[in-house]
Order: C-alpha cells, then sequence, then structure tokens
C-alpha cells in the first residue's frame, strides 16, 4: 500500500530534522523499560521476585513521587537495588513512575495476580515425550534445597528460616525446632541443605544460611552441619563462617549450594555479596566455588594452599553469583550455573584454580559501579553457554534415573527468570541443544532426581514440590498424591 513508504519516509525525514537541530531522543516506552530494568527483581508481573511487590503501594523509602523517583535514580545499595540515574534520562523515569502507577491500580482491581495458581496437574507435550507437572507437597514458602532420606522422607530447606520434613508424600505441619536463625531479608534465609553421602551411619546433614553479622544490618552466608533427632536439630558444627570483615549490609548474592564428590569433598558456592572486586580477590571467600573436607578442614591440594594471604579453601574464582553444581554422569567433570549481572548468565565448565571472569569478563551488561572490559579476557574461562535476557539460572541435574529413558544424561537448568525448567543436550564439554520444557508456572529454584526416578523441583511463587511423571498410566510403585496438608495457623 502507497501509506507506508509515505509514512516511514515522513518518519525518517521529521527524526532526521530533530537530529540535525540536536532535539533530545525520544524517551524509551515504560513498559519496555521495566522488563529490562524491573523483572529481574520483582518479578515477571512486579508482584514480587527476589525483591518486594513494586505494585501494591507499601514503600520502604517513601510512596510519593519524589521518592520513588529517588529511588529509581539513586538505587538503594544496602538492599542490592542499582542506581539507574546514569541509563535513564529524567522524563524516562518519570515515564516508569507513571507505569507503576498504572500498574498498580490495575493490581489493586485484581486485574494483575500476585502469584500464579499452583497446578494440581498439568499435561505438557515436550519434543520428545509427554509428561504431568504434579505439585507434590504444598504449601511452602520459598522452598531452597530438596534432600531425599532413607524410608520415603524428604527434608526441604525453607527460605524463611525453617527446614520441612515431607514423610510419604505429605508435609508435616511442624517445621524442625531449633534450627539456627537466619537474616531473612531480599535473597537471604535458609539457602541449600545436602545430607552427607554416608548419612545412613552418620546422620550429617549440611545447611547454609545467612546469619546476622555482630554490626548491626550485617549478614554472609554460614555454612554449618547438624543431625536431627526427634524432630531438633542437635550437634551443630560450622564448617564454613568468613571473618566479620565479608558481612556487609547489602543483602544479595549469598549462594549457596551444596555438592559432594566421589571422594567425599564438600564443594559450596558463595556469591559476591554484591562486591564484585572481590570475586577477583583470593584472600576473599567472596565470589567463589569452595572445597573443603566434610569436616570443613581445607584440602591440601587444593589450588590455593600455600599462597600468601589466600583463602585456601578456594577451588575457583570470578564466579559472580553461582547456584548450580554437578558432575556430568559420563564425563565425570563439574559444572556450575552463574547468575549474570543483566544478561548474561552462564553456564560453566570447573576446573580447579580457573578464573571464570566475573567482573571483568561478562556477557552480561553492568550493574551499579561494576567494571566490565568485555564478553571475553585473556586467562580466564569463557562460558560453555549463556542467556540474554537473563533467566536466572538456580539449580542443575544430570538426569540418571530411568523413567524418562530419552532424557538420559541430559542437564536439566532450574530457572528464576521465565518460571521455566530447561533442559540440555550436551556431546562431551558442548552444548547443542536446548529445550523450555515449561514456562510461567513458578519459580524453579531446585531440581533433583528422586530414588523413584522422577525429577522432583523445589519451586516458588507460589512455594510448593512439584515432580515430574511420564505421561503414562500410573505405575503402582508411584502412590496417587495426597490432599495437601492446610498451612500451619500463624505462630504468635
Amino acid at each position: 500500500m502507497p501509506t507506508v513508504p509515505f509514512r516511514a519516509a515522513l518518519y525518517f525525514t521529521v527524526a532526521f530534522a530533530s537530529t540535525l537541530r540536536g532535539a533530545a531522543p525520544q524517551p524509551r516506552d515504560p513498559a519496555r523499560l521495566s522488563t529490562e530494568f524491573c523483572v529481574g527483581c520483582h518479578g515477571v508481573n512486579l508482584t514480587g521476585g527476589t525483591a518486594p511487590n513494586l505494585l501494591d503501594n507499601i514503600w520502604k523509602s517513601g510512596g510519593d513521587d519524589e521518592s520513588i523517583l529517588r529511588s529509581i535514580r539513586a538505587g538503594a545499595p544496602q538492599a542490592g537495588m542499582q542506581a539507574f540515574g546514569a541509563e535513564l534520562t529524567e522524563e524516562e523515569m518519570r515515564g516508569i513512575l507513571g507505569y507503576l502507577r498504572r500498574q498498580s491500580r490495575r493490581f489493586a482491581l485484581g486485574l494483575i495476580p500476585t502469584s500464579i495458581p499452583a497446578p494440581i496437574s498439568v499435561g505438557v507435550k515436550s519434543e520428545q515425550l509427554a509428561f504431568r507437572l504434579e505439585t507434590f507437597a504444598a504449601p511452602l514458602d520459598t522452598p531452597w534445597g530438596i534432600v531425599f532420606l532413607p524410608g520415603d522422607q524428604m527434608l526441604v530447606s525453607d527460605r524463611i528460616g525453617e527446614i520441612r520434613v515431607i514423610e510419604k508424600g505429605v508435609l508435616q505441619p511442624a517445621p524442625i525446632r531449633d534450627t539456627p536463625k537466619p537474616m531473612v531479608r531480599q535473597d537471604g534465609g535458609y539457602l541449600d541443605l545436602i545430607a552427607h553421602p554416608d548419612y545412613a551411619r552418620n546422620g550429617w546433614l549440611y545447611l547454609a544460611y545467612s546469619e546476622p553479622g555482630e554490626n548491626p544490618g550485617t549478614s554472609m552466608t554460614r555454612v554449618v552441619r547438624g543431625k536431627i533427632r526427634d524432630g531438633v536439630w542437635v550437634d551443630q558444627q560450622d564448617i564454613f563462617k568468613a571473618e566479620q570483615k565479608n558481612y556487609y549490609t547489602d543483602t544479595s548474592h549469598y549462594g549457596c549450594r551444596f555438592l559432594f564428590d566421589r571422594a567425599g569433598h564438600l564443594f559450596f558456592t558463595l556469591g559476591d555479596r554484591g562486591d564484585a572486586a572481590a570475586a577477583q580477590e583470593i584472600s576473599s571467600p567472596l565470589g567463589k566455588i569452595h572445597r573443603v573436607f566434610d569436616d570443613g578442614r581445607i584440602p591440601p591440594d587444593n589450588p590455593f594452599v600455600g599462597r600468601a594471604g589466600a583463602c585456601e579453601s578456594i577451588w575457583t574464582i570470578g564466579n559472580r553469583h553461582a547456584q548450580g553444581l554437578q558432575y556430568h554422569p559420563v564425563t565425570g567433570r563439574l559444572w556450575a550455573t552463574e547468575h549474570g549481572p543483566r544478561g548474561g548468565d552462564e553456564l560453566n565448565r570447573i576446573e580447579p584454580g580457573r578464573n571464570y571472569g566475573w567482573p571483568t569478563a561478562s556477557q552480561g551488561q553492568p550493574q551499579r559501579d561494576e567494571k566490565i572490559e568485555g564478553p571475553t579476557h585473556e586467562g580466564m574461562e569463557s562460558p560453555v553457554a549463556w542467556w540474554t535476557p537473563s533467566v536466572a539460572p538456580a539449580a542443575i541435574e544430570f538426569y540418571t534415573g530411568d523413567r524418562f529413558p530419552r532424557w538420559k544424561n541430559n542437564l536439566f537448568i532450574a530457572c528464576l527468570m521465565g518460571q521455566q525448567l530447561k533442559r540440555l543436550e550436551t556431546d562431551g564439554d558442548k552444548v547443542v541443544h536446548q529445550e523450555i520444557l515449561f514456562a510461567g508456572m513458578g519459580r524453579v529454584r531446585d531440581v533433583v532426581t528422586g530414588p523413584d526416578g522422577l525429577i522432583y523441583l523445589a519451586m516458588n511463587t507460589p512455594g510448593r514440590i512439584a515432580r515430574l511423571v511420564p505421561d503414562a498410566p500410573r505405575p503402582p510403585d508411584i502412590p496417587a498424591l495426597p490432599e495437601p496438608v492446610p498451612a500451619p495457623p500463624p505462630k504468635p
């Protein structure tokens, strides 16, 4: 139609004339800007993710226009929110404010959901097979780590500071008593939970959590082990406890994912805690993957043992916020996922002593005052795969069960952004194919193969444990799902 080229030519003429006059560029669409800058922390609907709901008119730093604009402009460093004053014009910031106000009115009218309802059973047809995503146990708050124990028992670390017990598919109403008290804020709270490889004999469980520091408002990741006796956490011992100088007021990037190797070494991840430069300093535990003996002692063959001033538990450096660790069942090599800044989330092959780049090299765009030089850097490892926009990769699992034979040795990645579960096919150290198995059903934080060969997921917003079941007649060894146990009454 002739009107199309005419309009295009008119637009070009006006834009070119504006450029000659030195006119400022048109402000970007506020809905698109909120997608780029806000949903990564505040959730797809802006109703809450790792950061609070932006639409409920509950503001920590003032809810009037100027207070909100000040937060957008200057950020909130102690809460892990970056400043956007250098990336947005004043008009664009006011556009975002107006967009938030409009979305708040829609939220108040019930037109924007707070969270996605927990499905009881949803059929999914993937590239290779059909399966059902079933709710296994609910309700939970923010389940983080899943542990299977003998006797058809499951433990779940819940970020609010609880270890919950699931017996034969039934969520028990009371959490384990006398567990350590975390700082629950933003990324902080209870993190991963893992059982010792010889748990049946020694009963050790390992827990990571954000511990309050000696100075008010500070916190840091702490790793402990303990045992459960008659529903009580007992015999606690320290595995890792940082010096107080590493306890920050920032409440982001605690890590922490666990993994035992075949020799019984414990690996654990620590995020950079918002201090990007620390990830390159071997004197700091931040932004690293660590390796210790099961009692916290330092293995003498760790790569930085004997280096002056080094934190000797370090296995690798330059890891911004790794939340997935797993060995490939065929190659025996270690893989890890890592959160990028804005985009540039990574899947890495992990080797001792290597430098994984953060913050010097990243496929993402900087936040805060980070100094990214480019996507690669000599002497630093490049990721096997990366994702932009961000998918916020959490736990990973190479599937070795027999209930999904076509997925044997495939890598599954729990993703917080997009609320998705990814399936990757690998060939040696390469990723040769990727598939999103589902999306939009809740933030996926942990993925574990159960003793029954099914794939279990810790899912947030809403909090629940779900599982993937082949879409076929239910075999006799998989019981029908029990009715969810009602939530316990509020604590006094």
